[in-house]
Order: structure tokens, then sequence, then C-alpha cells
């Protein structure tokens, strides 16, 4: 019996022991958890806790001359998706379908880029959300997580096609944008963002752009947005003023029509460029969003080239337009007055060879303001051979 009730008291003490072992561990482990590393899993709670996000700043503007807003910035919605927070992105994608005009294409393609993409950065699911479609997704936003609805600033080109070659278009960042912009320009990933591809956008890209800005918000388990917390805003990016006259691009396109051609409008005190136009033209606004397959390939097999800038882009043979060079030349070699004349007579003969006049009948005796102003070939055909190659190519 006094055997039995020693084996029980050992058996006590060891059980105790081991559980007083067990409790000391365990509180150790809580204090070292609550004291010594809680600022570790404060800081551990508060990113599961807080989301950054980034903020595009809104484009710049390009005015004309008089201050008429060429290239504007109109609200629309987005929706996009953040994949560590949709858990299977596949399942909420094809949930989407039921409240979004989506298709399985689309779909793919979204789940490809986010093979590449970054867990934490938002995917484009669609652009443009009319708001009936915005009501829906938000009616079913606890099925949808990760899914959210955006206000973007769009592109928008008042003038449409007045302006297409001159200010050029925006367009959806590249593989080759992300390349050029290096990994440090965050903005280049956020969805829907777009960047300058052509001619003023792009060669004026880093005023127009801006400087982006962020958005502290607490989100929920489910990566719900709870609230705004702290958000420093963008700047906007600089408004670009042209010495382009939006009245006379209008009317000098008009004039140009259907023909393949370009005209240059400078006013001659100054140097300003009033109007540059190349015919025929496109809408810019086609671009913004993606153009369709069946337009582009309509603009790029066009035997009239719309999509080239005939005023800066292929060489042409100059016509009349070197006669006023070749005044300017004549008067600055002292090769002719003002006040001397010329005989026309409709040709003139060099080495055996005659050139002719536009006019057969030839124009007389003509001086050099009377030859501009008839664009009389052989006054100017004198004027060449009187400079000489090197004069004119001193010019």
């Amino acid at each position: 019996m006094e055997d039995s009730q020693k084996r029980m008291t050992r058996r006590t003490l060891l059980m105790g022991g081991l559980q007083a072992a067990f409790a000391g561990a365990l509180g150790l482990r809580m204090r070292q958890m609550q004291i010594r590393d809680a600022e570790q899993y404060r800081l551990l709670a508060e990113e599961n806790r807080i989301s950054l996000q980034l903020l595009a700043p809104a484009r710049g503007r390009v005015l004309d001359r008089y201050g008429d807003v060429l290239a504007d910035n109109r609200p629309t919605y987005q929706v996009t998706i953040v994949k560590e927070r949709a858990g299977d992105l596949a399942a909420v994608l094809r949930r989407l379908q039921f409240v979004l005009p989506i298709t399985d294409s689309e779909i793919a393609d979204i789940l490809k880029a986010s093979v590449k993409t970054s867990a934490f950065v938002p995917l484009t699911v669609a652009e443009n959300v009319t708001w009936e479609n915005l009501s829906r997704v938000a009616v079913n936003a606890p099925a949808l997580p990760g899914v959210n609805l955006e206000t973007v600033l769009q592109r928008t080109y008042p003038f449409g096609p007045d302006f297409a070659h001159t200010i050029g278009y925006v367009g959806r960042v590249s593989a080759n944008d992300l390349e050029e912009g290096g990994t440090e320009d965050t903005l280049l990933s956020l969805p829907g963002f777009k960047i300058g591809k052509i001619s003023i956008e792009k060669a004026f890209e880093t005023e127009l752009r801006g400087v982006q800005g962020t958005l502290a918000v607490e989100v929920n388990a489910t990566g719900r947005v709870m609230r705004d917390l702290e958000r420093t805003a963008p700047t906007a990016g600089e408004d670009l003023h042209l010495t382009l006259d939006h009245h006379l691009q209008n009317f000098t396109l008009a004039r140009l029509g259907d023909q393949s051609a370009a005209a240059v409008v400078m006013d001659v005190r100054n140097g300003d460029i009033l109007a540059s136009v190349s015919a025929p033209s496109f809408d810019p606004n086609l671009f913004v969003n993606g153009i369709s397959s069946r337009d582009y390939g309509a603009l790029r097999d066009s035997e009239y080239r719309p999509l080239a800038d005939k005023t800066v882009q292929g060489a042409y043979p100059p016509g009349s337009t070197v006669k006023m060079s070749l005044a300017l030349a004549a008067l600055e070699a002292g090769s002719v007055t003002p006040e001397e004349t010329v005989s026309c007579p409709g040709f003139v003969e060099i080495a055996g060879r005659k050139f002719h006049c536009w006019k057969k009948g030839g124009h007389g005796r003509v001086n050099l303001q009377g030859a501009l102003r008839e664009s009389c070939d052989v006054f100017f055909y004198e004027m060449a051979q009187r400079v000489g190659i090197e004069g004119l190519n001193a010019m």
C-alpha cells in the first residue's frame, strides 16, 4: 500500500513538473511575442490591414495659341482585379462574366498577364464601363474578392482628325515601353495607364505625365476597402501651349480635302507655326483604348498613307517653292537687284537643250517681284546659273 502511494506521488510530481515546464515555456513564448517581438508583429498586422495604392496624375492638356483645348481628359470607369486578393483568379473572372460583357479570350489574356505581373499589381479587366454594368459589379462585390471599381481619366481629342499628326495620341503601355521606362517608373504598371505614342504626346511625355500620388486604405480579410487612411495627391502634368491656330488648322485640312497632300502655315515675322496639316488624316481617339484590327488595317493599307505625317516624313520634290530660295540666294550674292528685269520668251536654252517655262508664250521682261508673283521658270533658271551650284549649296 505504501509502495503504491509512493509511486502515485512520484507520478504526480513528474506530471506536475512537466505541466509547470510546459506552462513556463508557453509563458516565455507569449512574453516574447507580446513584449519583445510586439513591434514586429504589429508591423506585419499593419501590412495585412493597410494597402498602399498608386494614384495616377491627370495628364497635362494641350492648347492652341488662343487657349482652346486640343487634347483633354474626361472621367470614365474601369474594373480591375488584384491577384493576391482574388484567391482563385480564374474563378472570380468567370463569376465576373455574369455581370460584365467579357469574353473567354479576354479572360485568357488576363490570366496570361497575371503570370508576368506581381500579385499585388492590379490587372485591367474592362475599360469604359457603363454605369449599368458598374452597378452590377458593385452589387455583387461580396462574391468578387479582389475586384475594384475605379474612376480614371481618359484622353480625348475634341477636334478629331484636325491635329492627329501634330499632337499624336496616347495608348496602352507596351512591353517595350516598360523596358524603356525602367523598373523604377511604377506609373507604367498602373492598370489602364496611357502614354504618348507619337508626335507631341510622345515628345513631351515627361512634361505631360505628371507625378504619381499614393493612397493608404484599410482593407478587411477579403481585401475589401473599408476606409481611406492617408492620401498624397498626385501632381497633374503641365499644360502645353502651342502656336497653332485651330481655326486655321481646320480650314487648311478642309481645303486639302481627300487629296494626299501636306501644308504648313508659318508667321514669317517670328517663325510661329500656325498650321501643320497632313492629308488625309485619321481620328486619334480610335487609338486611345486600342484600335480595332479592321480600322487599323484600313489606315495602314490606304494608298494615301493617312498614318504618315507628310509634313516631316518622306522626301518630296520642292516644286516652285524652291524659287524663293533661289531669289534669296541671288540677292545675297549680289547677282540680281530687285529692279533688274530678265526676258522670258517661254524657254531658255542651256547646253543645247531647251527648258520651257510653264507659260508657253513667256512672260516678257519681268523683275524679281513679278517673277515670284507669276512663278516665271525662265527667270529662276537664269538666277540658278548666276549663283552657281556652290552658291546654292551655301544657302
